[in-house]
């Protein structure tokens, strides 16, 4: 992960959210050109502004930090959706899961 990850990441899943850097800081009470600031490398948020972030896209430290979680939001709801499922509906599940993948 290099120097850049953090203000490549917020930038990316502030796109896929279509709010404008303008909007996501003042959405986070922040001032004006805050997001700016982030997305240019410029400063890195506090841990307390993170975890901000995070809430505002919806999205665990943990998500955020995968690369290959592009959409985590949909990844959240069909997480969720799977902790449902018994046993018996997962096994079924992993072949279909298996057959789309390999595509």
């Amino acid at each position: 992960m290099d120097k850049m990850f953090i203000a490549n990441r917020i930038t990316e899943l502030r796109i896929k959210k279509n709010v404008s850097e303008y909007q996501m800081s003042l959405d986070l009470g922040r001032n004006k050109s805050y997001i700016q600031s982030l997305s240019s490398g410029r400063n890195n948020p506090t841990m307390e502004n993170f975890l901000e972030i995070c809430e505002y896209f919806e999205i665990t430290p943990a998500q955020f930090f995968d690369p290959d979680i592009t959409n985590p939001p949909l990844h959240t709801k069909a997480s969720d959706l799977i902790k449902q499922l018994d046993d018996d509906d997962i096994l079924a599940l992993i072949p279909l899961l298996n057959r789309l993948t390999s595509k």
